[in-house]
Formats: structure tokens, C-alpha cells, sequence
């Protein structure tokens, strides 16, 4: 795994910054904490496209290597009398329109606790304005229905061209995870991060748009802070 440091971005806008890990995560923590019979299961959704869904190169889907999978490994190494259910209602190819028409029906009706939402890397076809509606939809029905709610930008696509609109696209994220006060997993700064640290990005890919497993790795450590690991 790349030892690289995460940094939790402050990031401000018209609403605020985005939340503290430390009061974002207490509910969570003292959840996977409880133990039996005082316990419960504690459910996360993953939701997105091509990358939380595991794709590698397409069409091979290898999901014990994406983070969601990752995720819950650690989680389950740490709490150890914590029952977590990590459920991916990722489909790839799929952008966020198509994401928050089926959210209340796929993601909200499982309860979840913790909801992460992946969409940047497709929302490029749809634009900057379209891909806010639709995120600003999952985000307001997930904290109305008692979800705390990560928001991920892109991970890293090595197609020429590629990084203007990533960085927009990240830019927008961070804005409404600010606004919203929710968390935050900057995928994009940490590959560009690692870029800069003499990481050849191509080692974490397994084809010009999905992360390879230790790409998974890079991104895993955006959300570890958010539960307390």
C-alpha cells in the first residue's frame, strides 16, 4: 500500500466547510464499538459507477480488490465485535442522473448509516450543472433519511485531456460537501499527490480509467478517517 499522508481538505463554501472527521465519525464509532447484545448491524452503501463496482479491465470485475471490499476489511480488522454490511449499488457506466433516480429504491430502502457517493469520473458527459442537481438530490434525501454521507471525487483517468475536467469536477464535490457539511474523500488530490511524491500513475491503474487494486489502496485511505481507522 502507498504510504502517502491524507489530508482531510477544510474545504469552504457558501454553507460552510466540510465536516469534522472527529464529529462525523462519534455516531459510527460508538455503532461498530457496541458489542453484542447491545450491538446492531451497521450498513454502508456504496454508490457509483464503474469504480466502486470493481471493474478492472473491462469487461473483468474484481471487487475484492476495490475499496468498498477494502473497506470493510478494515473496518472488520479494527471493530472486532462490530457486524458491518458493505453494500455496493454501484453500476458502471452509469452517471449521477441515473444514480439519484434509483436511489430512494436502491439505497435509501436498505437504512444505511454511512452512504458514499462516487459519480465524477461519468458525470463529465453530463456537465457541471446536470451532475450538481443530481448529487444535491442524493445528498438531501440521504441526510433526511439520517445517513452520514461521504462524497468521493474522481479517481484518476489517464486518457490525454482528462485532468481539466477531473479538477472541476473535484472542485464542485468539495464545494458541496462544504455546503452540506458532509465528509469528504478526495480521491483526486490523491493520485495527483502521489504524481507529484514520483508515482507513475499508470502503476495504480488497470486500464486508462479504473484504478487497479493498489489504486484502490490510494483511494481506501481517503475514507479510513471518516470511521475512525
Amino acid at each position: 500500500m502507498l504510504l502517502l499522508p491524507i489530508v482531510l481538505f477544510a474545504a469552504q463554501g457558501p454553507g460552510g466547510q466540510i465536516a469534522d472527521p472527529v464529529e462525523f465519525r462519534r455516531p459510527i464509532v460508538q455503532l461498530l464499538e457496541a458489542e453484542w447484545p447491545n450491538n446492531r448491524t451497521v450498513t454502508i452503501v456504496c454508490h457509483g459507477h464503474s469504480v466502486p463496482a470493481g471493474y478492472a479491465r473491462t469487461p473483468e470485475v474484481r471487487p475484492f480488490d476495490a475499496y468498498p471490499f477494502l473497506l470493510h476489511q478494515a473496518i472488520s480488522a479494527k471493530y472486532s465485535h462490530a457486524v458491518v454490511n458493505v453494500i455496493v449499488t454501484a453500476i458502471g457506466g452509469e452517471a449521477s442522473e441515473a444514480g439519484a433516480a434509483r436511489f430512494e429504491r436502491d439505497v435509501m430502502s436498505l437504512h444505511p448509516d454511512v452512504v458514499t457517493i462516487d459519480y465524477a469520473l461519468n458525470d463529465r458527459g453530463l456537465g457541471l450543472e446536470r451532475s450538481r442537481a443530481a448529487w444535491v438530490k442524493m445528498i438531501e434525501m440521504a441526510t433526511k433519511g439520517g445517513a452520514k454521507v461521504i462524497l468521493m471525487t474522481p479517481s484518476w483517468d489517464q486518457t490525454p485531456g482528462s485532468e481539466d475536467l477531473l479538477q472541476k469536477h473535484a472542485a464542485q464535490i468539495r464545494e458541496l460537501a462544504a455546503q452540506y457539511h458532509v465528509g469528504l474523500a478526495d480521491s483526486l488530490a490523491a493520485f495527483l499527490d502521489a504524481r507529484k511524491a514520483g508515482t507513475d500513475l499508470a502503476s495504480l491503474m488497470a486500464q486508462s480509467n479504473h484504478p487497479n487494486r493498489a489504486g484502490h489502496e490510494l483511494i481506501l485511505r481517503g475514507l479510513l478517517p471518516w470511521f475512525g481507522l
